[in-house]
C-alpha cells in the first residue's frame, strides 16, 4: 500500500517564481518591483545590524553564530512547530523516526509559552524515571526553559548515553518545583504492543509513528489471526500517542479501510494547495469492529487515524478530547546541513473538520479512573444468595466444582476484577488480566466490543455497529537534500 503524499513547498516557489516572469512579461513588474523592494529594504536593515556588531562589538564575534541566532528570532514569530535545526540537530532530528536514538524519550511540546510534555516515550528513561503527560519543565541542568524552542530544549536533554540531566518539573499536586535526574540511554522505541484478549479479541497499543509502525501492526494483527483463527474485535490504543510520520498514520488508517478519504491537507492557497490521501481496497481488514481510544495526550498523526476511522464510521472513538495540533511541517534540508522545518498546511478528518486546535471528539466520552480511587468508591455489603442458605439444593455448577468459585477470578474479567486484587495476588496475573485489571478504560472498550457481538444478534441489528451519538461513561522517510520532509508529530 505504499503511496506518494508529499507537501508542494518547493513546487509551490517555482509557480510563485514562473508566475512572477510571466507578470513581468504581461506588465505587471511594477507590482512585482514594489514587492521585491520592500523585502530588500528589510534586509538592509538585517545586513546594516549584522555590519555594525561585526566591526564595533567589544569581542570578535562568530557570524555564522550570529546569522543562526537571527534565523531563530524570525521564526520564533511564528508558531512553536516551525523551528530552524543546526547540523547537529538535524542530524538527530533524522534518526528519531528510524526508532532508536540517543536521549530521554519523551514528546515536548510549548503550552501558554512554558515546556510541557506531551507523553513520555513507553519503556524510555524517562518513562522510569517518572516522567508524566502534562508536566511542565521549568528548567533544564540548572538553566531557565523560558523562550527555548522545541529544537533548543530538545538539544538540551540530548547528550552522551549514561550522563543525567537534571530537570525541575512542575506537576498538578506539587507545590513547588520537583527535581528529576534521569540518565540519558539510547532510546529504542517499540511502537507496537499486542496483546491477546482471548476468544478472538485483541488489545494493540501504539505509542508512536516511526518507520515501521505500519509493518509492525499489520504483524500484530496477522499473528491473532493466527492465535485465534477468527477476529472479533480490536481495541486500538493511541492514548499519550504523540505522533510521528504521516505516511504512517495513513497507511495504518489503509489498514482498516478499504475506501474513502483518510485525510487531507490544505496549504494557504485552500485550492491549490489540498491534497487528499485515500483509502485503497487491497490489503484491507474491514471484517470485525474496532474501538479506538484516545485522551489529551494524543496527537498529531494519532488523531490522523482515530479521525479517519471515526468519519467513515469504521471505529467507535472512546475517551477524553485528543490533544489538537492539526498543522503539517515540511523539513527542508538546507547547504551547510542545516534544516528548516516549517509549517505548511492544517490537516482535516473525512468530514472536513480541522484538527487543529480542536482535536477530535469522542463518540463515547470515557474518562480515566485511578484503579485506588475506584476500588474505594465501590460500596461493599454483605448479600445473601440460595447458594448461601444451608441445606440448599446444590446447582450443576456446584455439582461439577465442590470448592465453589466464590475464591476464583472469573473467566471473563469484569468489573469486579478492581476489587479482586488481594485474590488475584495470590497468583501472576496473565498480561490479559493485568491489563483489563489495572486499567479502567481497556476495561469498557473491552466490555463494549463483547457487546457489539450480543448486540448483532439481535433482529435489527447490523453485524457491524457504526458510532452513536455521544454518551457520558463516568509524515515519510527521512529527507534528501534539498527534499521536504513531513511530519504528523
Amino acid at each position: 500500500m505504499k503511496r506518494v503524499f508529499r507537501p508542494t513547498f518547493a513546487l509551490t516557489v517555482v509557480a510563485l517564481l514562473s508566475a512572477g516572469v510571466l507578470l513581468m512579461g504581461a506588465g505587471g513588474a511594477d507590482g512585482l518591483a514594489k514587492v521585491a523592494k520592500e523585502r530588500y529594504q528589510d534586509l538592509q536593515i538585517f545586513a546594516k545590524v549584522l555590519n555594525l556588531v561585526q566591526q564595533y562589538y567589544v569581542e570578535d564575534v562568530d557570524t555564522k553564530k550570529l546569522i543562526y541566532g537571527g534565523i531563530k528570532g524570525m521564526l520564533q514569530e511564528l508558531d512553536p512547530h516551525t523551528n530552524f535545526l543546526p547540523p547537529e540537530v538535524y542530524k538527530e532530528f533524522e534518526s528519531e523516526t528510524s526508532g532508536e536514538f540517543g536521549g530521554l524519550g519523551i514528546e515536548i511540546t510549548v503550552q501558554n509559552d512554558v515546556l510541557t510534555v506531551i507523553s513520555p516515550i513507553e519503556d524510555t528513561p524517562a518513562w522510569e524515571a517518572g516522567i508524566q503527560a502534562g508536566d511542565r519543565i521549568v528548567e533544564i541542568n540548572g538553566e531557565s526553559t523560558k523562550g527555548l524552542s522545541l529544537a533548543e530544549a530538545a538539544q538540551r536533554m540530548r547528550g552522551k548515553r549514561g550522563s543525567k540531566v537534571r530537570m525541575m518539573i512542575f506537576r498538578e499536586g506539587f507545590e513547588k518545583p520537583k527535581e528529576f535526574a534521569i540518565s540519558r540511554g539510547v532510546v529504542k522505541v517499540k511502537s507496537v504492543k499486542y496483546t491477546n484478549l482471548d476468544d478472538g479479541y485483541a488489545y494493540i497499543r501504539l505509542t508512536s509513528f516511526i518507520e515501521n509502525s505500519a509493518s509492525e501492526l499489520e504483524k500484530a494483527i496477522k499473528l491473532h489471526e493466527r492465535n485465534s483463527k477468527e477476529i472479533r474485535g480490536v481495541i486500538l490504543d493511541l492514548r499519550r500517542n504523540p505522533g510521528g510520520l504521516l505516511d504512517q498514520a495513513i497507511r495504518i488508517s489503509d489498514l482498516f479501510l478499504d475506501k474513502g478519504v483518510i485525510v487531507s491537507t490544505i496549504g494557504r492557497s485552500s485550492a491549490k494547495d489540498k491534497e487528499v490521501a485515500s483509502a485503497q481496497k487491497e490489503n484491507s481488514y474491514t471484517n470485525f469492529p474496532i474501538i479506538v481510544l484516545i485522551n489529551e495526550y494524543s496527537a498529531s498523526a494519532s488523531e490522523i487515524v482515530a479521525g479517519a476511522l471515526q468519519d467513515n464510521k469504521r471505529a467507535l472513538v472512546m475517551g477524553t478530547r485528543s490533544f489538537g495540533k492539526g498543522s503539517v511541517q515540511s523539513v527542508v534540508r538546507l547547504g551547510d546541513g542545516s534544516a528548516l522545518k516549517l509549517t505548511v498546511a492544517r490537516y482535516y478528518t473525512p468530514s472536513g473538520v480541522s484538527i487543529q486546535a480542536e482535536g477530535i471528539k469522542p463518540d463515547i466520552i470515557l474518562e480515566d479512573v485511578d484503579p485506588e480511587a475506584f476500588q474505594k468508591a465501590v460500596i461493599k455489603r454483605e448479600v445473601r444468595r440460595e447458594q448461601d442458605i444451608a441445606r440448599h439444593l446444590p446447582g450443576d455448577r456446584e455439582v461439577k466444582d465442590k470448592e465453589g468459585s466464590a475464591s476464583k477470578l472469573p473467566e471473563d474479567p469484569s468489573i469486579a476484577y478492581w476489587w479482586m486484587k488481594d485474590a488475584a495476588k495470590k497468583r501472576e496475573l496473565t498480561p490479559r488480566e493485568k491489563l483489563l485489571s489495572e486499567d479502567f478504560q481497556i476495561l469498557q472498550a473491552f466490555n463494549y466490543l463483547r457487546a457489539w457481538k450480543v448486540m448483532a444478534s439481535y433482529r435489527g441489528m447490523d453485524a457491524v455497529v457504526t458510532p452513536v451519538a455521544e454518551s457520558v461513561v463516568s509524515d515519510s522517510l527521512p529527507a534528501s537534500t534539498g527534499a521536504p520532509q513531513k511530519r504528523a508529530e
